[in-house]
């Protein structure tokens, strides 16, 4: 593992059930950089992020921190000050306020006997700022829509303020606005404050926008891994998603995708015909 690497997931292989669904995974997470896996449904990319937080056991496989060859050595709470997880779904708490909610981030830090959480505060008020929730602090969960709830969850997670961050489809149930901010403050993340960030984006575009590498998994394996310009090449893409996506890239090097449905192959050959 080099210097820069913040969590490495080797040779993964996990399963459910018997079953197995990703044979052999490797993932490398950086300091200051993020991370997107992307490919279709049923591919592995949550699986593999769940083994990364150590919440799905692997058959083979190691993961490990940059001075930890085996997350496995570490305690439950060592592990939660220095990674924690975004997922896809969570209970939603009744009879708390956002405030409180965003304070389990801190539970790391306090300790069985109520160990007084010196930072807990600024971190708390940190995290309610930077994903726009401090205004409804005192508000009931509960009351909140979809959107709101996801944002609150994902200040829970700052608030934890661990050097590796996994998150699972953030921007899901957010409008445009949010998914802009939300992408922007995971740059901000790895830029400002050197966290290695993973995400998992289904948005071939929001993974070309906001990441400094992409993993594309199909299957459960790792088709390829590099810059977004490396990984996400029209051939490829056809193949692994099953339909075709051309891809252009932008004066300023940003890479967009465009996937051609059926009207837009028929509109194509209909100018082709006229031609």
């Amino acid at each position: 593992m080099t210097t820069t690497d913040a969590l490495r997931g080797d040779s993964l292989r996990l399963a459910y059930h018997g079953h197995v669904v990703v044979p052999g995974a490797d993932v490398r997470l950086r300091a200051g950089e993020v991370t997107a896996l992307i490919g279709p449904n049923g591919s592995g990319k949550s699986t593999v992020l769940r083994a990364l937080a150590r919440l799905h056991q692997p058959e083979s496989g190691t993961v490990a921190l940059a001075d930890v060859a085996d997350t496995r050595t570490l305690s439950a709470v060592e592990l939660a000050r220095r990674v924690t997880l975004l997922s896809q779904s969570r209970p939603t708490p009744s009879g708390v306020t956002v405030r409180d909610v965003v304070g389990y981030g801190r539970h790391p830090y306090r300790g069985r006997w109520g160990r007084r959480d010196e930072d807990g505060p600024r971190a708390i008020a940190w995290a309610m700022g930077v994903t726009g929730v401090a205004e409804m602090a005192d508000r009931g969960v509960d009351e909140l829509s979809g959107g709101e709830l996801q944002r609150v969850w994902l200040a829970t997670c700052l608030a934890q303020d661990t050097g590796v961050l996994l998150l699972d489809e953030p921007t899901t149930y957010l409008d445009l606005r949010y998914q802009v901010e939300i992408l922007d403050l995971v740059r901000d993340l790895a830029d400002e404050h050197g966290v290695a960030v993973g995400v998992v984006l289904h948005d071939l575009d929001q993974a070309a926008a906001v990441a400094d590498h992409v993993v594309l998994l199909r299957r459960g394996e790792v088709v390829a891994a590099g810059t977004p310009a490396q990984v996400l090449e029209p051939r490829r893409l056809t193949e692994t998603y099953g339909l075709p996506i051309d891809v252009t890239v932008d004066d300023d090097g940003r890479v967009r995708t465009h996937p051609v449905g059926r009207h837009t192959q028929r509109r194509r050959e209909r100018v082709l015909a006229r031609a």
